[in-house]
């Protein structure tokens, strides 16, 4: 399902020729998505369970997307039956007056999870690149040169036992239009809504652009992006999940033995 959503190292992601709703070669409809999903959490949360206990590493999922592309969406549906306590989510806002006093990255790394749990970026170190360049507030060489900076980052994780997984959540700007105007309508969501929002959709050939140089510059082995298509939010589901049970499958958690002499242990 999720190896054509995979982009190899160096390679374009084309986001203007992509599907934004359907897995290519991959046909699935609305109930088995929603039922596959379900085995998925199951698995997702087994496996954090294996991780918490083994205390040795940790994982990153990197989520970006435009606004509306559904970000908590996926938190909320990925991540449902596992403990929160097992889990470290950060949405990442503009930065505040004292992290401007700072590199852009420092208040990446205090974010991070701790051995044994999932973190979540909701947005991510990504943004301080995304935003200046998709609004042409930074020139492409200061691009370049910080997005080197992002893959020794990441590389840095993954050596210290950091499992780093990042996902674009591609949505058309159709889809994007509907949901603005759904937030709009809805009281009871219209607080999500921003007049900013609607200048950065009036960039959003730049933003796609950005993107676009994003991923081809930062698609590594060790940290690879994959592009979902997110317009239908039950396929969006699966397919994150599914990312999420390949990557800690790969890192493979073992529950530790315990203390000798507790196996076969009768309590009286």
């Amino acid at each position: 399902m999720i190896d054509p959503l995979r982009i190899e190292p160096g390679s374009a992601p084309k986001l203007v020729g992509r599907d934004t709703s359907a897995v290519p070669e991959w046909s699935i409809d609305k109930s088995d998505a929603e039922r596959e999903l379900a085995e998925r959490v199951v698995q997702i949360d087994l496996l954090q369970n294996r991780l918490f206990a083994e205390n040795a590493r940790s994982m990153l999922l990197v989520l970006q997307g435009t606004d509306t592309a559904g970000k908590d969406g996926a938190i909320k549906n990925t991540f449902k039956q596992v403990n929160p306590a097992f889990l470290h989510v950060t949405a990442f806002k503009a930065p505040s007056s004292t992290e401007l006093e700072h590199d852009y990255l420092w208040r990446v790394h205090a974010a991070l999870p701790e051995r044994g749990r999932i973190g979540i970026f909701n947005r991510s170190h990504y943004e301080d690149v995304l935003v200046p360049r998709g609004r042409g507030l930074l020139s492409a060489g200061r691009v370049a040169q910080r997005y080197g900076h992002i893959n020794d980052f990441e590389r840095m994780l993954t050596d210290e036992g950091t499992s780093v997984v990042k996902v674009l959540l591609h949505i058309s700007k159709e889809e994007q239009r509907q949901r603005l105007q759904a937030r709009v309508d809805d009281p009871e969501k219209r607080w999500k809504m921003r007049l900013a929002d609607l200048d950065d959709r009036k960039l959003w050939d730049d933003f796609q652009s950005a993107y676009e140089e994003m991923i081809e510059a930062t698609s590594t082995e060790h940290a690879p992006w994959y592009v979902v298509p997110a317009d239908r939010k039950w396929l969006r589901n699966v397919v994150v999940a599914e990312i999420v049970v390949r990557a800690l499958e790969a890192m493979a958690p073992t529950i530790p033995p315990g203390d000798d002499g507790i196996a076969g242990l009768v309590v009286e």
